[in-house]
């Protein structure tokens, strides 16, 4: 399941790297033509199937399909760590609250890429820092998932009063011409008068748009299962090894220093001086990653071309170039100014106990 949902995933990045030209002409899409063509008669795609298999819901009562006849629906597929979605939230949460009260209800289904984002604790403490409050969805067991026959993050699925799927928008961008779309279905529902505006969102930190005319770097995964680019060619799996890596990295390409064990999804830090590298071309620099041992601590620093990220650094990253992993959630390592070239990475912990999962960029 996991190499086929990632592949989806990974889709609108790499087509976004080898197609930049395109990309922007389409994530720009919402021309006034355009914009006029969102508000022509919109196709039925299917029927909003049931809910029921949400393992639990949080912000809200368990909703059904009966209670949401009547209304205007918006589906939106995610998973907390995912910075696709990250940078499509700010347009869902000022949706949810521009338009509620004129029928609009908002869904999240969160149905988890890692092992850890089925704790739902976790997905708690994340919807809060978010400052979500419309209703969750836990989709733990992919059972509404499946229902949509989703295979993307994020997604997004325009619902009906009728309970008829009427559009759907599948990873980023297109934001004008999905309110659009919102407009429409609340006009058809006749609640009264829609405000043709469109919003206009200013959004910060790992919510920011990603610098897509300097981005020639893929999302990549560190554990064995979907990895690509590793530079150390003797990696063993589920067993702790000394690893070591070239001086100089090739674009997109990762390696190991120190004592790490690679397992399926992720790689854990045996022994305190442990790095990972990776030599990279974004604004952005993010790693999913958490401590092994819920409770704990790992302090970390953080060095580009060799030196300390301090113009460069990141949410997360101190002014000394420093930081410490506390949680299990996408961390931002480095956000470098102006001009955008091949840089080197790397992350150094001083205490082990750190669980890698993937790098993403922006």
């Amino acid at each position: 399941m996991f190499e086929k949902i990632n592949h989806n995933r990974r889709y609108f990045l790499t087509t976004m790297l080898t197609t930049i030209a395109a990309t922007q002409l389409g994530r720009l899409a919402c021309t006034k033509q355009q914009a006029a063509s969102a508000t022509a008669e919109l196709p039925i795609e299917g029927e909003l199937p049931a809910l029921v298999g949400a393992i639990a819901w949080l912000n809200s009562q368990p909703l059904t399909v009966d209670e949401l006849r009547g209304k205007v629906v918006l589906i939106n597929f995610c998973t907390y760590t995912c910075i696709n979605w990250l940078r499509q939230l700010p347009y869902v949460r000022a949706w949810a609250a521009k338009y509620q009260d004129q029928g609009l209800i908002v869904i999240g289904v969160h149905t988890p890429e890692f092992e850890f984002e089925k704790n739902i604790d976790n997905v708690r403490r994340a919807l809060m820092d978010m400052r979500i409050d419309y209703p969750i969805a836990v989709d733990n067991d992919y059972a509404v998932w499946r229902a949509f026959a989703n295979h993307y993050w994020p997604a997004l699925y325009f619902i009906d009063t009728q309970g008829r799927i009427r559009h759907h928008q599948f990873g980023e961008g297109e934001y004008e011409q999905s309110e659009r779309i919102i407009q429409q279905l609340l006009s058809e529902s006749g609640t009264g008068r829609v405000a043709q505006e469109t919003l206009e969102v200013e959004a910060h930190g790992f919510e920011a748009a990603a610098d897509w005319n300097s981005l020639r770097s893929p999302e990549n995964y560190l554990g064995y299962e979907r990895t690509e680019n590793f530079a150390f060619p003797g990696a063993v799996r589920n067993q702790p090894r000394l690893y070591t890596a070239p001086a100089q990295l090739k674009l997109n390409q990762w390696a190991l220093l120190g004592d790490w064990t690679i397992g399926r999804q992720a790689i854990v830090l045996n022994k305190p001086g442990g790095r990972i590298a990776d030599r990279f071309h974004a604004r952005d620099l993010h790693l999913v990653m958490g401590p092994a041992e819920p409770g704990t601590s790992v302090r970390f620093r953080v060095l580009i071309d060799g030196q300390p990220a301090v113009a460069a650094r990141g949410l997360d990253v101190d002014e000394r170039g420093k930081g410490t992993v506390t949680e299990q959630r996408l961390y931002q390592l480095i956000r470098q100014p102006q001009p955008i070239t091949d840089r080197q990475f790397e992350i150094e912990f001083l205490d082990a106990g750190v669980e890698a999962f993937a790098f993403t960029f922006g």
